[in-house]
């Protein structure tokens, strides 16, 4: 039988008029040949484009050693990208989990399934596939290590300072590479910095005008803004080019929560109806409109429904944030008692490091005694985490010292949360702006009429 032979072809187009600027052809003798043919390709490419020789030769790993040797890998992982920016990180995984199947040293493989996990609320799994990606970080392209110890801080440590320390590096770097500025957006977003992450988030965005997640980072951004117009044109814009992801879709809920648009509203929960690890998403931001408009059996029952949704999809660690977001809300509603009993449920099923921090926090509320021993096992493990120790570990302590009628030494817990108090905190959009809360409740408890409007005044004009 003659071996199949493969013709590879590149071309690189003026995308502002169309022209082909440079094309190249090689020839493979076979599968096994067509990556190490393709690379060969891309680098003669690159010196015709005028890239120096140097450049070339410094940032030119070869694919099939740097990135994978497995055409097939390459493949499903290439599918996986795709499906994340037309229906998000979902139907992504299974594309990435089986490029790691075929080469179980795709370290961008286990970087995309952590990024996908981490996104779904499943920050334990995310964790592992970050350290796999990083045990193989010598032998990726630069441009790859970049992107694998960016994830580590992000991800593995907490620690978002040096994550937008090696993203700043990775954008002096790859100056037309829209990812590094995308990702320093979005933790700035982590990090309550919402005018500088809409700036990095547009600096991606002109580098790639159609990438999902950075248009629905770009919508929140905005929304916190309170550009309601741009907010609404980032989401049309990705809607043009037929992106229907998750997080586009709870964007859009959102902005018409905002508008109080039901019938938008109720499409979303219909567009997400029976999606596996998509459907728990708009069922727990129904819970929480419920209970934003007092209808609390309705927001228990909407809880209930986004934690057994998670839980048939395999995502536990999600279903356990459902759970812990539930009890937070009792414990602020009065029923100490369901509030310990939820929290405490969700940290049997799911130990993780978002989970433990909102289900202390509402035992914290809820004036269960073992909260202290709780946060200062959250505090030891996570002793780098950006957002645990400087928002949720301040506030759950706040929260303790005004179980004891301490109001001053609640005050001075919240200093420390200060920088941090209009973040998107982590978990994604669950306890966010706790400690502006606690901070007006500290005022209330100490009669401190000049400072309380300043706490709760802030709060609410946050989120009409």
């Amino acid at each position: 039988m003659n071996q199949v032979k493969y013709i590879i072809g590149l071309n690189a187009i003026n995308c502002a008029t169309g022209d082909t600027l440079v094309s190249e052809q090689a020839r493979a003798s076979g599968k096994s040949e067509v990556l190490k043919s393709l690379d060969a390709s891309a680098s003669k490419m690159r010196n015709e484009l005028g890239e120096s020789l140097g450049s070339v030769q410094k940032f030119a790993a070869p694919i099939e050693e740097a990135t994978t040797s497995s055409l097939e890998a390459l493949k499903a992982y290439s599918l996986g990208r795709k499906a994340l920016n037309t229906k998000g990180d979902a139907a992504a995984i299974e594309y990435y989990q089986r490029s790691v199947e075929l080469d179980p040293k795709f370290a961008l493989g286990y970087r995309s399934m952590a990024i996908a996990y981490s996104n779904l609320g499943q920050m334990t799994r995310a964790r592992e596939n970050a350290s796999k990606a990083l045990e193989l970080r010598e032998r990726v392209s630069e441009r790859e290590k970049y992107a694998i110890e960016a994830l580590h801080y992000e991800i593995s440590t907490g620690d978002l300072e040096k994550a937008d320390q090696v993203y700043e590096l990775w954008k002096q770097s790859y100056p037309r590479d829209f990812i590094p500025p995308g990702n320093l957006g979005n933790n700035y977003m982590k990090l309550g910095q919402w005018d500088r992450a809409l700036q990095d988030a547009e600096d991606s965005l002109r580098l790639e005008p159609n990438f999902a997640m950075s248009l629905s980072n770009a919508t929140w951004m905005h929304l916190a803004l309170n550009h309601t117009t741009e907010a609404e044109a980032a989401i049309q814009q990705a809607q043009t080019h037929e992106m229907d992801t998750l997080f586009l879709r709870v964007a859009l809920y959102q902005a018409a929560f905002l508008r109080r648009d039901q019938q938008l509203m109720q499409q979303q929960l219909t567009w997400a109806a029976g999606h596996p690890r998509v459907e728990d998403w708009l069922l727990s931001t129904q819970s929480d409109t419920e209970a934003y408009f007092g209808r609390l059996n309705k927001a228990r029952e909407f809880s209930r429904r986004a934690t057994d949704s998670a839980s048939r999809a395999d995502a536990t660690e999600t279903a356990a944030l459902w759970r812990a977001n539930a009890a937070l809300r009792e414990a602020e509603f009065g029923d100490s008692s369901l509030a310990r009993q939820d929290a405490l449920a969700a940290v049997a099923l799911a130990p993780g490091r978002d989970v433990r921090s909102v289900a202390n926090l509402a035992l914290a509320r809820a004036g269960d005694a073992r909260t202290q021993a709780m946060a200062e096992s959250l505090a030891k493990e996570f002793p780098q985490d950006t957002i645990v120790q400087g928002y949720w570990l301040p506030s759950i302590r706040s929260a303790l010292g005004l179980n004891q009628r301490n109001a001053a030494g609640a005050l001075e817990i919240l200093q420390t949360a200060t920088p941090y108090e209009m973040a998107q905190s982590q978990p994604f959009q669950v306890g966010m702006m706790y400690s502006v809360y606690l901070r007006g409740q500290a005022y209330l408890m100490e009669h401190d009429g000049r400072k309380l409007p300043r706490s709760f005044t802030r709060f609410l004009t946050t989120q009409v």
